[in-house]
C-alpha cells in the first residue's frame, strides 16, 4: 500500500446524528462499504478500488453537531496546532489520542471553515 505524503488531504468525514441513513444515501449513490471502528462511534468508509478506508462516518449525538470535513495527514498534530493560530486560525478542538493511537485535532481557517489534521498510531 502506497504510504500518502504529509501535508496532503488524505482522509474525509461525515458527522451525522443518522448513521445508518448515511450509510445507506453513501452506500447507494457511490457503492462505498462500511466496518465498524474498534474504538467505536464511528464506521470507517471503503470505497470501490481502494487499498484501504480513506473516510469515516462520526456518530453524532444531534443534527446540530452534522458536519463534512476533510483532514490533513501531518507529522506533529501539536505543532500544526500551534502553527494555525499563528497564521491566524483557531484550535476548535485540540489534540486528541485515541485508544488506538491516532492523534487528531479540529482547527478553523481564518474564515471559520473547520477541517482537522492527523497523525497515524506509531507503527
Amino acid at each position: 500500500m502506497t504510504v500518502p505524503a504529509f501535508n496532503t488531504v488524505t482522509w474525509f468525514q461525515v458527522g451525522t446524528d443518522a448513521p445508518e441513513e448515511a450509510r445507506r444515501f453513501y452506500g447507494e449513490m457511490f457503492g462505498w462499504t462500511f466496518s465498524g471502528d474498534p474504538d467505536g462511534g464511528y464506521d470507517l468508509i471503503g470505497y470501490p478500488g481502494a487499498e484501504a478506508p480513506a473516510g469515516g462516518v462520526s456518530h453524532e449525538p444531534d443534527a446540530s453537531r452534522n458536519h463534512a470535513m476533510f483532514l490533513v495527514l501531518v507529522e506533529d498534530v501539536d505543532a500544526v496546532c500551534e502553527r494555525t493560530v499563528q497564521c491566524g486560525g483557531k484550535v476548535a478542538m485540540p489534540a486528541v489520542t485515541a485508544p488506538s493511537g491516532l492523534t487528531f485535532a479540529y482547527l478553523e481557517d481564518p474564515s471559520g471553515n473547520q477541517f482537522g489534521v492527523f497523525t497515524p498510531p506509531a507503527s
